[in-house]
Formats: structure tokens, sequence, C-alpha cells
């Protein structure tokens, strides 16, 4: 209507108005005089339902056949004027906040303590990640079989005692003293790990007790009595576990959604994504340079024991300094103001299951995150355990996953800078499609060097390589890949996927996506780990057969991502639909013609009563 009625200039208010005469066709008398103008501020009414702002007065002089006024459109007469940069009908002007780089000085001083709190968080969290490996993976009397049981009977138990323990404590606690209540107990714990557990554990680690259960168990339960052997590296492994999904998820998040607004949300939380991979390559040096720190050093001296003090220390030098980035954000930065709003309902274990049976594209979303869940811990677990006979050092090994998360934060940094144009370009099918299709590429090829090394090994000896460095190197990549894919690709089209349902599906499917399918994808491949050793006697005995699960995992994902993407594509389609309906059927575009004298008029639209009108224009 605004471009209409700006081709014949008949609405448009000059930016210094004069006394002049507007016909009032008959059409418009029936659309605009049944409007009942609301009063602005600074401005009041007369009877003719023009805006009277201080000298400026709307009573006017004949114009036009009729001789009648004619009632201006608050909106061309808002557009005239702005385009000028004047206030529109007593409208205050908004005085200008003072600016840097673009931003806010008030949204800096929000975003800079968050953004340096997230680059320290990850920083510590890529330390402790590598560590856990190398502690539980190259300690004497365990191995990479040790994970799945680690994470089902240890890990997991852990994380809901946890859960538990917030839950009370927020009750209870202000959220400044839950959030310094719940990360120094972390901190605290990884300096005594660096400095007195490790140098004492062998002597508070049960290793005779160990080996004579072993002996009458035999090897098949090397993983699950490790966990009583290395109790303390174990808890180790779970403390850095914790840090990832409590200090990042729970605290990180809870308090950065606290403290900024929607637009800021929108703004800068992809700037975070892309902070977590330069932490990511930073801390993957910082462990490379420690891990090296052994050839500098005299025999006889445990080099492992100096590294691990000294990341333990940036550890802990890290976790006091998030804690003053919090104090100094909650003490100098106000708080925005927020709304109250309906709490959302939860679903219990049982009705989650009933709701993902019951709709077909819950089920596609959920084979999707229990299918990455699986497979994932599928290679992973095979490939650390190559890792160890690889690199039996525990320098050497944590030398190497330096690298790796090096690498991992490279291509996850690139991959995020592309994702935006495979995004548009090909669309949500192609950009769902492209994780599953890497691990499977990536899978064959490692599995392939696993199960049929022998025939290509003079090949690789050509080249100065074993199959057994080769599949360490196929499977980082394997790992890198696949995780800079997911994180760049597939969680966006997991939270896209939610965009076109209803507004009871969305919530109600992804609270039973977040109570079934995330622990059953973490623990479903753990446990099919430990039905493999258990059954086949070792981790490497079962390599063929994890190789067979992880090719049906994949399958069912490409299945599971192509149909979601048609249901996806359609609800998009109808989506769009409907809003061009809304649009139609809100909006009645007047048609100008031209009479007789060759004067622009409106048409009459009988079909639009009196309260119609009204309504839409409220």
């Amino acid at each position: 209507m605004e471009a209409v009625l700006q081709t014949r200039g008949l609405l448009s208010l000059p930016t210094n108005p004069k006394n002049r005469v507007l016909l009032q066709p008959n059409s418009l008398k029936h659309r605009f005089l049944s409007l009942k103008p609301k009063a602005l501020n600074g401005s009041s009414l007369n009877s003719n339902g023009f805006s009277k702002i201080n000298s400026f007065s709307s009573k006017v002089n004949g114009f036009g056949q009729n001789g009648k006024n004619l009632f201006i459109c608050k909106a061309e007469a808002a557009a005239a004027a702005s385009s000028d940069g004047q206030p529109v009908f007593g409208e205050i002007e908004v005085e200008k906040k003072p600016k840097i780089l673009g931003i806010e000085i008030d949204t800096m001083k929000k975003i800079l303590p968050l953004g340096l709190m997230f680059f320290c968080i990850l920083f510590n969290y890529t330390i402790l990640r590598d560590t856990k490996d190398v502690l539980v993976v190259t300690a004497k009397g365990s191995s990479a079989e040790i994970i799945p049981f680690l994470k089902t009977w240890v890990n997991l138990p852990m994380a809901i005692g946890f859960m538990l323990l917030y839950t009370k404590l927020s009750n209870v606690l202000s959220k400044q003293a839950l959030f310094y209540t719940v990360i120094l107990p972390f901190i605290a714990f990884f300096g005594a790990f660096g400095f007195v557990l490790y140098p004492l554990s062998n002597y508070i680690h049960p290793e005779a007790f160990a080996d004579k259960l072993l002996n009458v168990l035999g090897p098949r339960f090397l993983g699950p009595l490790a966990i009583i052997r290395i109790w303390s590296f174990c808890l180790f492994y779970v403390m850095a576990e914790l840090w990832g999904s409590v200090v990042v998820s729970v605290l990180f998040w809870g308090f950065a959604n606290q403290i900024t607004t929607v637009d800021e949300a929108k703004r800068f939380y992809p700037l975070f994504g892309l902070g977590a991979n330069v932490a990511l390559i930073f801390s993957g040096r910082t462990v490379k340079y420690f891990s090296n720190m052994r050839k500098n050093l005299g025999p006889g001296v445990d080099g492992w024991a100096i590294s691990l003090k000294g990341m333990m220390s940036i550890v802990v030098i890290m976790g006091f300094a998030i804690c003053f980035l919090y104090w100094w954000t909650n003490n100098f930065v106000p708080l925005p103001e927020r709304s109250i709003k309906k709490k959302k309902p939860k679903m219990g274990t049982m009705e989650s299951l009933k709701f993902l049976v019951s709709s077909r594209y819950i089920r596609d979303l959920a084979t999707l995150v229990v299918a990455y869940g699986i497979s994932i811990n599928l290679v992973e677990v095979t490939w650390k355990s190559k890792l160890k006979a690889q690199f039996p050092s525990p320098n050497e090994y944590s030398s190497f996953m330096g690298d790796f998360s090096t690498a991992t934060g490279i291509a996850t940094f690139i991959m995020m800078l592309l994702s935006q144009y495979i995004f548009d370009k090909y669309g949500w099918g192609v950009a769902a499609k492209i994780t599953p299709t890497v691990l499977l590429l990536t899978g064959v090829g490692f599995f392939s060097l696993l199960l049929f090394g022998g025939p290509i090994a003079p090949g690789l000896a050509a080249i100065g390589m074993t199959p057994l460095l080769a599949a360490v190197y196929v499977g980082a990549m394997q790992n890198i890949f696949s995780k800079s894919a997911k994180y760049s690709l597939f969680d966006p089209c997991k939270e896209m996927a939610y965009i076109p349902l209803d507004e009871d599906t969305k919530v109600k499917g992804k609270a039973a996506i977040d109570v079934v399918c995330n622990p059953l994808g973490k623990s479903g491949g753990a446990l099919i780990q430990q039905f493999m050793i258990l059954t086949f006697g070792s981790l490497a005995n079962s390599t063929p057969y994890l190789g067979g699960v992880l090719l049906v995992i994949v399958l069912a994902w490409l299945g599971a991502a192509k149909s979601l993407d048609t249901q996806f594509t359609a609800l998009r389609k109808e989506e769009e639909l409907e809003k061009e309906m809304e649009r139609a059927a809100a909006v009645k575009i007047p048609v100008v013609s031209e009479n007789d004298g060759g004067n622009g008029s409106f048409s009459s639209d009988s079909s639009v009563s009196p309260s119609e009108a009204s309504s839409r224009n409220n």
C-alpha cells in the first residue's frame, strides 16, 4: 500500500507542512473515518481526526471537488517525516549511546567478559579432555577398553547425582553463591590431583587386589577391574567430563542467557562458537608444549608428572580468572529486565518415549541424535586403543592429542565459515547428510586398515608407514572431520529442524530428545562395546563386528536424514504458504484508478466492515 501511495504522492506529507486541501473520496470515508485514532504523546486530535502538534494545525482549506478533509495515514506521514530524520507526531528523540567498533559500551561490557570466560572455560576443557584419556588409557594394567565401562558405570551415575545435588542447591543458594559453590570444588580438585593425588598414585591404588581379581575373572574383565585399579585416574576422568557438561552448559550458558538480550544473543553467540575453536587451537599447543618437556629432563625423572603439574597449574589459574570475570560482570554490568514466562511442561522418561514413537518427524530427528552418539563412540574407543599401541608413553600420547586438538579447532573454524554457504547453496538436506557421509567414508577407511592391514603393509612401508600408524592417522582424520562437521553442520541442522513444528510438538519433541536420546546415544555405543568385549574377549577381537554395527547405524542415519529432509521441506513450504495467506488476509491493497479528470482515486472495498478495518489497524 505504501508503494502505491508514494507513486501517486497523494498522501505524502512534506518536511515543512503548509496548509493544504486534500480530497477525500467516498471510498476512503467508509474505511478510515470509522476508526478511532489513538491520542499520541505531545499531540492532540481534533474533530476531523488530524493531529495538531504545537503550531502545526491540521485545518485545511478548499481543494478538490468535494471540499472535504481527508484522513491522513499515520504510517505515510511517519515515513515522510522519518526520511528527513525529524520526530514524528510528538515522538521523543532517543539519545544515542556511545559506541566502540559499532557496539554500544553497555553491550561491550557484557560481551567482552563473557567471551573471555568462554575462552578460559574451553581452554581448560581441552587440556582436561586430552589429559583424562592419557591417564586412563596409558596407565599400567589399563587400556582403552576401560572407557565404555567408565562412561556407563561411573560417569553416568555421578552426572545424575551431581544434577540432583545442583537442583537442591539452586533452591537454597543465590545465583552467585551457586556459581562459586559449583566451580570452586572443580578448581580445588584439579590442583590437588596434579600436586597430591598423582604423586601418591603408587601408594593409593590397590594394584595387588586388582591383580588377584583379574587372575580369578580372566582377561576379558580387564576394563571393569581397571576402574578399581586406577580409581584416582577414573575420578579425574569423570571430573573432566563433568567440567564440559556442568561448567560449559549449565554455568556459562545459564549466566550468558541471564545477562544478554535476544538481539545480543543473535549477534554475538555465533562469535562465541568461533572463539571456542580459537581456544581449542591454543590449548592444543599448550598440551603439546608440556608433553614435550620430557625431552629436556634427565634420566629417572617422571616427565609426565612434571607435565601434569604444569597443565594443572594453568587450569587452576584459568579457573580463578573465570571466577574474577564472573564477579566483575555481576558487579559492574546492569542486568536486562525479564518478563515472567510460563514454565514449559516437563516430560518423564516414559512420556518422552511415547511421544517419540507417536511422531514420525520426531522419530527421524531422534534417530539422527542417537546414531551420532553411537557412531562416534564406536570409532573413537577403537581408535584410542590403537593410539596407545602406537604411543605407549604418556608424554607421546599427550603430545599427539595436543596436535589432534589443534587440528580439530582449525578444521571446525573453517567448517563454521563454510557452513553458511552450504546452507544457502544446497539447503538443509545436504547439510544434514554431510556428517554421516564423512563418518561413513572415514570409518570404512579406518576399519579397512585394521582388518586388511597385512596385504597393504609393503605399500605402506614404501612411504615409511606401518598399518598401525596409518590406522592412527586415518582414525584421527575421522575424529577431526566428524567433530568439525558435528559442530558446524549437525548441531545447527538439529536445532533448525524444530523451527517449523507447532509450539506443542516443538516443546515436547525437544524435551523427549533431551531426556531420552542424548543419554541413549552416549551410552548406547558404550553398551555395545561392553557386550562385544565380554563376548569376544577383547576390543581387538571385536573390531570386525564393530565395523558392521557402524555401517548399519550410519545407513539408518542417512535414511532418517533423507526422510526428515522431505518432511522438513514440506513443513517449510506449508509455513510460507500460511504466512502469505495471513498477509493477504490482513492487508487488502487498494487499487488506484484514473477517474475521468485524470486524478487518482481509490477503488472501494465493500467487503471490509468497519469492525474488521479497526481490528486490522490495531
